[in-house]
C-alpha cells in the first residue's frame, strides 16, 4: 500500500510538472478579440533585426502557416507589402511612423493604422519581430533556436487584440536542423494561438 501510494504521488507531480510545460512564453489577448473576425489581413515585412538571412523567408512562412488555418478570405504578405511599400511613398511613410511609434513607446497610433489598412485594403495586421535566428549553445546541448514576437492590429481601430512572444530550439548532433523548418513549426505554434 506504501508503494502504490508513493506511485499516485509520483504520477501527480509528473502531471503537474507537465502542465506547467507547453503554451507560449508570452500571450495577451485583448478582451475585444472575440468580437473582431478579419476578412482581409496583412502581414507587414518582418522586422529581421540584425538576422538579414532571414529577410523575405520569415515572411513566406508566416503568410504560409496563416494561410493555411484558411480564417481569413485573403491575406496580404509580407513580400505583397514590401512591394506597396517600394512604390507607394505614403504607405513608406505611414508605415514607417507607425512602427517607429510601436517600438520606441509601445503605441499602436489608432490613425497611422487605419491609414495602413485603407492603402493595404484589410481589417488588421500582423506585426511580426524575429527575436533570435541562429545556431547556438544551450547549456551542453547545440541547437537551432527561432524567437519571434507577434502583435495583431485592428487596422481600423489601432487595437493591439494579441500579442505573443515564443522561441523554440532544435537540438542536433552532426546536422544542424533547417532554420527555417525551425521556424514553421514556432510559426505554426503562435498562429494557433491567435485570434481571428
Amino acid at each position: 500500500m506504501h508503494i502504490r501510494f508513493r506511485h499516485v504521488i509520483l504520477a501527480i507531480l509528473l502531471i503537474l510538472s507537465l502542465a506547467g510545460c507547453g503554451g507560449l512564453r508570452y500571450s495577451e489577448v485583448d478582451p475585444e478579440a472575440g468580437n473582431f473576425h478579419p476578412e482581409r489581413i496583412g502581414i507587414l515585412p518582418v522586422d529581421v533585426g540584425p538576422y538579414e538571412e532571414a529577410r523575405g523567408t520569415v515572411d513566406q512562412i508566416i503568410a504560409g502557416v496563416v494561410g493555411e488555418k484558411k480564417w481569413f478570405t485573403d491575406i496580404v504578405s509580407g513580400n505583397d507589402i514590401q512591394r506597396q511599400l517600394q512604390e507607394n511613398e505614403e504607405l513608406r511613410k505611414v508605415t514607417a511612423d507607425y512602427t517607429a511609434k510601436l517600438k520606441a513607446v509601445n503605441f499602436s497610433d489608432p490613425d497611422l493604422s487605419r491609414r495602413i489598412g485603407e492603402i493595404c485594403r484589410v481589417d488588421a495586421f500582423l506585426v511580426v519581430s524575429l527575436d533570435y535566428w541562429n545556431y547556438t549553445t544551450e547549456a551542453t546541448d547545440k541547437v537551432g533556436k527561432i524567437g519571434l514576437s507577434m502583435k495583431l492590429i485592428s487596422a481600423a481601430e489601432g487595437r493591439v487584440l494579441w500579442k505573443a512572444g515564443h522561441s523554440r530550439a532544435q537540438k542536433y548532433l552532426l546536422i544542424k536542423p533547417q532554420l527555417p523548418d525551425v521556424a514553421r513549426a514556432l510559426a505554426r505554434e503562435m498562429i494557433a494561438e491567435m485570434p481571428h
